[in-house]
């Protein structure tokens, strides 16, 4: 049946040796771990973290980042095999039409748009908050409509400051990926350092005490919660659409994903546990948590550069969302399934320029227009099934011999760890609530009617039958 009609990996390379006509390969297994910090340290540590701890897990917080977290160190050993394996652009969505073929490599090609495109809003929306309360300490304030999502009852109509940021971003992405790498990198750099400063400030004011009742909403509020902070998580997927701008993609993609996700998760565990050391969690219900912390034990000159950081590492987020985004569109309009405009590169910058800006388009509607919970949960929903799809699809990859033993990376305890990544992230997802899992099936369907309508009769495994 030619809905599950497949690609042979090694078909696929030289296929892309012979049309890949411009994508540069600048990036090293150095530029990959610090994409990847750059993506997963943002909106999740310095937004959603109080939000968490108020309302679903207390101090047991950091449980929630822990379970969350091995959820992600699994599902990453498969996304670091596959890397090695398959050195193409188009991350999960690219090892589904090896492993599963056409139909459903599509279904998590739709799914990941998701992902990508509502996480990069979800993070403008976050960048927004931050920018807003840095200008309010020098006493600026922006006119109450143009300041936050559509909601007619609060009085505001659109998100300037989150449109203007994906703005200045797609900008600098059109200019090429040498110099995103490089303003990546000075970024994580200033990042890593704010995160480090409040863990070295805080750990003095911590008390026991706020640590007691640890588990007030129970396990069960520890799992919500880990559903809820695994937005904290999302980014290394994202360097697997790299994969074709990577020098040494079988020895650096493994290294920069493994390595992103190691010391992210380190961060978390710490800064969630001196969070809820310094202050009630009943009173982190706030925006910006980490910078209240600090301002709650009177350190406010640190809550200053805390802000400040959290700007710089939320603009990083949004770097690699929108860089994850414009490559998911140039791998599937590649195969045939998007219009060719998508897959158009640039002779002069070697980039996607047109899917750049159609993708700014895009995030520019989202982030401008849709509140930030509602963002979080259904990016959180396409990610969790990229990461059930991916793991099971090792256990295909390993079946079809398709990869040699002496290639690349290798997930160790096949098919222990593919299995165990596959239930962590169902039972997170199932965490999620009734109406995400709603809106995600509406945009499943859809993503179906336009396979149907267009994908199929394009795809150049049609034209090449």
């Amino acid at each position: 049946m030619d809905l599950f009609r497949k690609k042979s990996i090694s078909h696929m390379l030289a296929s892309v040796q012979e049309t890949d006509k411009s994508l540069n390969k600048v990036l090293g297994a150095k530029d990959l771990t610090m994409m990847g910090i750059g993506c997963i340290i943002g909106t999740g540590i310095f937004v959603l973290t109080g939000v968490a701890a108020a309302e679903h897990a207390g101090p047991a917080l950091v449980l929630s980042f822990i379970f969350s977290g091995l959820a992600c160190i699994f599902a990453a050993l498969c996304y670091s095999e596959f890397a090695s394996s398959i050195p193409i652009s188009g991350s999960a969505y690219t090892y589904s039409y090896v492993t599963f073929g056409e139909v459903m490599a599509w279904i998590l090609g739709w799914a990941l748009l998701l992902e990508y495109g509502l996480a990069a809003s979800a993070v403008a929306s976050g960048w927004s908050g931050y920018f807003q309360g840095l200008l309010s300490g020098f006493g600026l304030k922006l006119p109450l409509a143009i300041t936050s999502a559509y909601d007619p009852g609060k009085g505001t109509f659109i998100d300037v400051p989150a449109i203007t940021a994906v703005l200045v971003i797609t900008f600098l992405l059109s200019r090429g990926l040498r110099e995103s790498t490089r303003a990546n990198n000075i970024m994580v750099v200033i990042k890593i350092a704010v995160v480090l400063l409040f863990i070295v400030i805080g750990i003095w004011y911590v008390k026991p005490g706020n640590w007691t009742p640890f588990m007030p909403f129970g396990f069960s509020g520890v799992t919500t919660g880990a559903a809820s902070v695994f937005f904290a998580y999302l980014g290394f997927d994202s360097i697997a659409s790299a994969a074709e701008e990577v020098k040494n993609p079988q020895r650096n993609m493994p290294i920069g994903i493994i390595y992103s996700l190691t010391i992210c998760t380190i961060l978390y565990i710490i800064v969630s546990f001196i969070l809820t050391g310094i202050v009630p969690f009943t009173e982190l219900n706030v925006k910006n948590p980490v910078a209240f912390a600090l301002s709650y034990i009177n350190q406010d000159w640190v809550a200053g550069f805390i802000s400040l950081g959290a700007i710089v590492g939320i603009t990083t987020v949004l770097l690699v969302m929108m860089y994850g985004q414009t490559r998911l569109f140039y791998a599937i309009s590649r195969d045939g399934l998007l219009p060719k405009p998508f897959s158009k590169i640039s002779e002069k910058k070697q980039t996607p320029v047109v899917n750049t800006w159609i993708t700014c388009l895009l995030v520019s509607i989202f982030s401008g227009l849709v509140p930030l919970g509602r963002l979080a949960e259904l990016t959180n929903i396409g990610t969790l099934f990229a990461f059930m799809t991916v793991s099971i699809g090792i256990l295909y990859l390993r079946k079809s011999k398709q990869t040699s033993e002496s290639t690349g990376f290798r997930v160790p305890f096949v098919p222990v760890i593919p299995i165990l990544a596959f239930v962590f992230c169902l039972y997170l997802a199932l965490q999620l609530p009734k109406l995400t899992w709603i809106s995600f099936v509406i945009w499943l369907v859809l993503g179906l009617v336009v396979y149907f309508l267009y994908g199929r009769k394009h795809s150049h495994l049609n034209s090449s039958k």
